[in-house]
């Protein structure tokens, strides 16, 4: 998503499903106002109530969202010979997530 965005591409990750059922700018906001929810820095990201508002409103102006706190994509290996491409994940922030069993 993030590419995408930065490359004015955003509307590429509608599912083609949809259809023409959809608002452009509309569409743009959400990915926009998603990507404010996931910077790096957490003092970048707005509150929850930021969010409603942004979503709420048609002419509220929407800061440029930063660089995402975490990325997916797909790296290339060399391996002897020959080159297998495997998913890697990256994150640039300490995250710990903890799994309580009940």
């Amino acid at each position: 998503a993030w590419r995408s965005w930065k490359e004015g591409k955003g509307l590429e990750l509608i599912d083609p499903a949809v259809g023409d059922t959809y608002d452009e700018q509309e569409v743009l906001r959400c990915i926009q106002v998603g990507l404010l929810c996931v910077q790096e820095r957490a003092e970048n990201r707005p509150t929850m109530s930021t969010v409603v508002l942004m979503l709420n409103s048609e002419t509220a102006t929407l800061a440029q969202p930063k660089t995402p706190g975490f990325c997916l994509g797909r790296n290339t290996h060399e391996t002897d010979s020959s080159a297998s491409k495997q998913d890697e994940s990256c994150t640039v922030n300490q995250v710990t997530v903890t799994m309580l069993d009940a």
